[in-house]
């Protein structure tokens, strides 16, 4: 069955408006079925019709937030993920986190803690061919190399989250700063390699 534009535009409004009350709501209250209708002007059921449970509502959320993400990572690849290698991979991963800044909305897969497990798996299974650097003789990175990207990927990780939760957030000018150090790393595996 074919959804109408229509039905899909519905069911980006309601994302969007879970989202937005993730974001305005940070210090708590958490998200309802109830809540998220209010907040986009559906009835519940009209919302349930969408999401029939609070879990496929969460896990939707998941991957509108990685689409963006990946939107936004495609861009700064330049070429689809599936030929890119680590090197590649991460330096799109550290220019889009370290560039950009964040909410909530971001960490969605940490908003409810009844399905936390149903949504960091989401996330993780989403994000990882962005991240995970395999150990594999094909990529010709050693265990120095795979050192470095990891950590390029966790300074981006900790930027993410710092932004996200707005604790300890450095700003935009000293992530920038820490870009640059991410961008020193990333060439001398360039030149390395």
């Amino acid at each position: 069955m074919v959804k109408s534009a229509g039905v899909n535009s519905q069911r980006t409004s309601i994302l969007d408006g879970a989202l937005q009350l993730l974001d305005e709501s940070a210090a708590g209250g958490g998200l309802s079925l109830d809540r998220v209708a209010k907040q986009v002007g559906i009835t519940k059921p009209g919302l349930m019709y969408h999401f029939p449970s609070k879990e496929a509502l969460m896990l939707a959320l998941v991957d509108h937030v990685v689409d963006r993400w990946e939107k936004q990572l495609n861009d700064a690849l330049g070429a689809p993920v599936q030929g890119a290698g680590p090197v590649e991979r991460i330096t799109a991963y550290a220019e889009f986190t370290l560039s950009s800044t964040f909410g909530t909305s971001d960490i969605v897969m940490l908003a409810d803690p009844r399905l936390r497990k149903q949504m960091t798996a989401r996330w993780q299974q989403r994000i990882a061919p962005w991240v995970v650097i395999e150990e594999d003789t094909r990529t010709g990175l050693d265990s120095s190399a795979r050192a470095r990207l990891n950590g390029v990927r966790l300074m981006a990780d900790g930027a993410w989250l710092a932004s996200a939760t707005g604790v300890l957030d450095p700003g935009e000018e000293e992530r920038l700063e820490v870009l640059e150090v991410a961008r020193d790393i990333l060439t001398s595996l360039e030149v390395d390699g």
